[in-house]
């Protein structure tokens, strides 16, 4: 495969995505209680390394906001940050252990409605917690993204803080900022393919820069360098040098160590599939990550960086979903931008300070609006209480405590409606080769089929071989989960590809290669 095939997208979105992890890798250290080069380790180590190994074409790993309560407790109770990189390295030889078990299959095992739901919520939070940065109070870190927060407020305090604190250069800028994203994005964008090679992110950071320094010396428009981006600046080579840190394995011995690193490769696990589940969901070609190979990537990004001194990594959907949004293609956006952060940092730190954070902040809330749309609160709402219910609690428990308690809290309501409305049927599906000359293949439904069997179809469908006729049969069914039907939603346009015709028989009657799934079994009678 060329890699380079598609550098045309590529190359745009890894400028996005950088510019949308450069605040997140220092705000998660500073959140973490981290030196701040530990966070820049981490996105370079989960660009270029996590980056290659990843069976994710559209994924982007870094250091996770999930993590960072978990890093600041355990660095002050292990005894310092190089005894804490031990647990890191540790974690990820953990998380080489779960790929091998293949506990990635877990990922399957989440309803659509509670990855809907945390996409959402996650695109909420970043509208919430940028609105203070937009305006230019930055007393709370980039990347905390809990509802306490670590400068002791919430976040909503926080929003009504910053009104007693705007800054008038930061807020006019970030306003600036936001009008070239939207004006790129709703009217360049379709009038020139330069607009599409030359990201509106970009334009905005540069616009950014520009109005810092012909604003410096005016006592009303000059933005303070508390309101600016703050990479460490080395004096030289050496010094650049002394900023890696080395775990210390004289505490190998420690049991708390080894909880920790168990707790990290849990947490990490956990976040990186959840994420791996979401960003499949996100991307438009819709391509299917092999979860097991993920955790294999995240487990060796996770020895790496704790090696040379940086924090854990996950897939991170903030970076994720702007990677799609940006039209990255493959994970040569990734990695290109993990280069880029590594570049940045060597030779233009400096610059790279001029950037003021409420501009970075304008980009994100683009960001957060495009996977918080209102359109899918309302698609939610018209599936049903099946679907609305879980997804509107994994929201709040995202925005009122943190990521992991708001899945949590969707996947026990998506498991207690399932279980309410339908039983476990073990035999849910039934495959029968009938060919004769050309592959054909008969999938039989059984009564009920739900999120749970997701993983199983998934795997049945993707390994039907090309030049197949599928007759799918659901005569028996009586009750088909949300998940299944966008299932094959997604199949029927991967198999236009793989040449395989589809003919589905129900109670009505025969269809071939229905055009919509989703309306057809809308349709269908109460009683099926």
């Amino acid at each position: 495969m060329n890699i380079f095939k598609n550098l045309k997208n590529d190359l745009p979105a890894s400028i996005v995505v950088f510019f949308v992890a450069l605040p997140l890798c220092l705000g998660i250290a500073l959140a973490s209680g981290a030196p701040l080069f530990s966070g820049l380790i981490a996105g370079i180590i989960g660009g270029i390394v996590v980056g290659a190994l990843s069976g994710s074409q559209i994924g982007v790993s870094g250091p996770a906001a999930g993590l960072a309560a978990i890093v600041l407790t355990s660095i002050g109770a292990l005894g310092g940050y190089e005894n804490f990189l031990v647990a890191v390295v540790l974690g990820g030889v953990i998380q080489l252990i779960f790929g091998a078990l293949k506990a990635g299959v877990i990922g399957y095992y989440f309803p659509s409605s509670v990855i809907k739901g945390m996409l959402t919520g996650i695109g909420i939070i970043i509208i919430l917690k940028q609105i203070p940065h937009f305006f230019g109070y930055d007393a709370d870190p980039e990347g905390d993204f809990a509802f306490i927060q670590v400068d002791g407020e919430n976040t909503f305090s926080e929003i009504f803080n910053a009104i007693n604190f705007i800054s008038p250069g930061a807020t006019i800028i970030a306003v600036i900022g936001l009008a070239i994203l939207i004006l790129w994005d709703r009217v360049l964008v379709k009038k020139a393919k330069i607009f599409q090679l030359v990201q509106g992110p970009l334009v905005a950071v540069v616009v950014g820069i520009v109005f810092y320094i012909l604003t410096k010396d005016n006592s009303v428009l000059s933005i303070s360098n508390e309101h600016l981006v703050s990479v460490p600046i080395p004096g030289d080579f050496a010094s650049f040098l002394g900023q890696f840190s080395f775990p210390n394995f004289a505490v190998i011995g420690n049991i708390d160590i080894w909880i920790t690193a168990f707790t990290i490769a849990l947490v990490a696990s956990l976040e990186t599939l959840l994420c791996v589940e979401a960003t499949d969901k996100l991307d438009p070609e819709k391509r299917v990550t092999p979860t097991n190979k993920e955790l294999f990537a995240q487990g060796t990004g996770n020895i790496i960086s704790g090696m040379i001194g940086g924090l854990p990594i996950t897939q991170v959907i903030v970076r994720s979903s702007a990677n799609i949004q940006s039209g990255g293609k493959t994970k040569m956006s990734a990695i290109i931008h993990g280069f880029f952060l590594l570049i940045s940092v060597i030779l233009i730190p400096r610059l790279l300070n001029m950037i003021p954070l409420s501009v970075l902040a304008a980009v994100l809330l683009i960001v957060g609006y495009k996977l918080a749309k209102p359109s899918t609160f309302k698609a939610m709402w018209s599936a049903g209480r099946k679907q609305f219910v879980p997804f509107m609690v994994t929201i709040v428990g995202i925005v009122f405590i943190d990521l992991l308690w708001g899945i949590g809290l969707g996947l026990m309501v998506g498991i207690v409606v399932i279980l309410f409305k339908s039983y476990q049927n073990s035999h849910f599906l039934h495959i029968e080769d009938v060919s004769n000359g050309k592959h054909r293949v008969k999938m039989t439904l059984a009564e009920e089929v739900t999120f749970f069997n997701k993983g199983a179809i998934l795997k049945e469908l993707d390994q039907l071989p090309e030049d197949t006729y599928l007759t799918l049969d659901v005569r028996k069914t009586r009750y088909l989960d949300n998940d299944i039907i966008e299932i094959l939603e997604d199949f029927s346009e991967k198999a236009k590809s793989r040449h395989i015709d589809i003919k589905l028989i129900s109670e009505r009657g025969e269809v071939e290669n229905p055009e919509s799934y989703i309306q057809f079994f809308k349709l269908r009678p109460k009683s099926a």
